[in-house]
């Protein structure tokens, strides 16, 4: 056997695994252009279609190798769904050696497009530039222990536009059964799929993308999975000794009244109002680690607060959570915000390490809102969430999910900045 490491060991390794997950695809005959389109995909070079991975695949025969990777990629009835399973089963045993499941992390990626042919193509906001621009963009669910991150749902978005043209739709092949779904809606199946599954279960984490989505934070507590979620800084709620009017008295006529009420003095706020409402001495100052050239601090609150999004529709308030709010020292504003699922008991909560989840941390770290350069933030038992659409898979801690009224912040482990 070659020494590991060696490029004998390397490609003995590669084959191994393409075999292992030939079965998935479904035909014999499938696994010979699989193993060459994987090889392609890993190989140097910009360009990852077909017609240029073929020439650097076999350079001998380019013809006949573009026709067989087609037909693959494009013509063949392989299942992705089953692939992925695939290298979930042989990938998710390596990952429990290291260490337990931590998080299940939402996320979608953008991939940008030249043309408007490829199947999903739309004007959207594409992560990896920033900004609005034709690219197709994928969801996706991800487990991660404390060193990796391994994703066990990917999925396509397709756009409204897409979902309604039969045209469009017939010349790329979507699937009749395949239609439209928010990206909210998306997740929450595939953190379903995983539960049916039977995957470690972990603290669901997501930026303010989807966790502004009151949908999608209460589908993951009604699946009995805690989260933490980024959220924006329009979000409202109900901050602490404020509640709604109790619904109107009877009159005697009719089904009695059950909605309560808003009125002055009895109505939410915005968490960025409520941010700026809070005294002095509500913000803790901390410390999570050295940086290059200072220690790297930062100013922060946590506040038990109700998510107040359109419940004067409901009869009950909803449950209380912690509102953890990043405020730097001489910023303008809240540098960010997100919400944790911290109230009444959660079978997905257990005590020790997984009350300090680390998220895996392979993708870069997004710029703050302030515009400052990107920087990690590793306090434990405190989280940080990327502002909406950035990647999440980035080293972070979420806080001590304790019962009560007990702070996030109140913990021995933390210690304030040195003083001046």
């Amino acid at each position: 056997m070659a020494p590991l490491g060696t490029a004998d060991a390397i490609e003995s390794r590669f084959a191994a695994y393409v075999e292992r997950l030939a079965p998935a695809l479904g035909h014999a005959d499938r696994g010979a252009p699989f193993r060459a389109y994987c090889t392609g995909l890993i190989l140097p070079g910009d360009r990852k279609s077909v017609e240029p991975m073929a020439a650097r695949v076999e350079p001998g025969r380019v013809g006949a190798a573009h026709q067989s990777l087609h037909h693959f990629v494009a013509k063949a009835a392989w299942d992705d769904a089953a692939v992925l399973a695939g290298v979930r089963d042989l990938v998710l045993r390596a990952l429990l050696k290291r260490g337990p499941i931590r998080a299940w992390i939402i996320d979608d990626t953008g991939m940008p497009k030249k043309g408007r042919h490829s199947v999903d193509v739309t004007h959207q906001y594409c992560g990896q530039i920033g900004k609005q621009d034709n690219c197709q963009v994928a969801v996706s669910l991800s487990l991660a222990p404390e060193h990796a991150s391994l994703p066990v749902a990917f999925r396509l978005y397709l756009p409204g536009t897409w979902a309604g043209d039969a045209e469009r739709r017939a010349r790329t092949g979507v699937p009749d059964g395949v239609l439209f779904q928010t990206k909210p809606a998306i997740v929450l199946d595939q953190i379903r799929m995983a539960m049916t599954a039977g995957l470690p279960p972990g603290v669901v984490l997501m930026d303010a993308g989807y966790g502004n989505d009151t949908a999608l934070r209460e589908g993951v507590t009604a699946l009995g999975l805690a989260y933490v979620a980024g959220v924006q800084s329009s979000l409202t709620v109900w901050p602490p000794g404020v509640e709604p009017l109790p619904p109107k008295p009877w009159s005697g006529k009719g089904r009695p009244p059950k909605l309560p009420r808003r009125a002055l003095g009895h109505e939410p706020v915005s968490v960025k109002a409520l941010a700026e409402r809070l005294a002095p001495d509500a913000w803790r100052s901390v410390t999570w680690r050295e940086g290059t050239n200072a220690p790297l601090a930062s100013r922060f609150a946590a506040v038990r607060v109700h998510p107040a999004h359109r419940d004067e529709e409901r009869s009950e308030r909803r449950p209380e959570e912690w509102l953890l709010i990043e405020w730097p020292e001489g910023e303008r504003g809240v540098d960010q915000i997100l919400v944790v699922d911290a109230a009444g008991d959660n079978a997905a909560r257990r005590p020790g390490r997984d009350r300090q989840v680390a998220v895996a941390h392979r993708t870069r770290l997004p710029r703050t809102q302030t515009g400052t350069r990107p920087r990690p933030f590793r306090g434990p038992r405190m989280a940080w969430i990327p502002s909406p659409r950035d990647p999440v898979h980035r080293r972070l801690r979420i806080p001590d999910q304790g019962t009560g009224g007990v702070s996030p912040l109140r913990t021995t482990s933390l210690r304030a900045p040195p003083s001046a």
